[in-house]
């Protein structure tokens, strides 16, 4: 069951000779939020004159992460984040856990 999600787009705005004349991150708390909020930035013409610049997405530097709350079949509850590039792993006592935790994430190819 997600607990938290974090989406973070990143922006750099350039002048006519492609100088970064700005930066923006905006966080959002679901894909929805993520994919309407970044298109309007693409958009929004007020920030784009205040940065006088040329806004573009950097799409390679968005952040993404989940954190889940898992139920362990020995009944212990802990919690699992997911984002670009880390798998952490809280809130267990039980080593066992990080142990299968670890096996299940490398048999995802997604993961690797």
């Amino acid at each position: 069951m997600p607990v938290r999600e974090r989406y973070t787009a990143k922006f750099v705005y350039l002048d006519t000779n492609g100088k970064e004349v700005g930066t923006s991150s905006e966080v959002y708390d679901s894909l929805e939020g993520y994919e309407t909020g970044s298109a309007s930035m693409i958009t929004n013409m007020s920030n784009i004159a205040a940065h006088r610049g040329k806004v573009k997405h950097l799409r390679e530097a968005d952040l993404f992460s989940v954190t889940l709350k898992c139920h362990d079949p020995s009944g212990e509850l802990f919690f699992l984040s997911l984002a670009r590039g880390r798998i952490t792993v809280s809130s267990y006592t039980d080593d066992a856990i990080r142990k299968r935790v670890e096996v299940w994430a490398d048999s995802v190819p997604e993961l690797t």
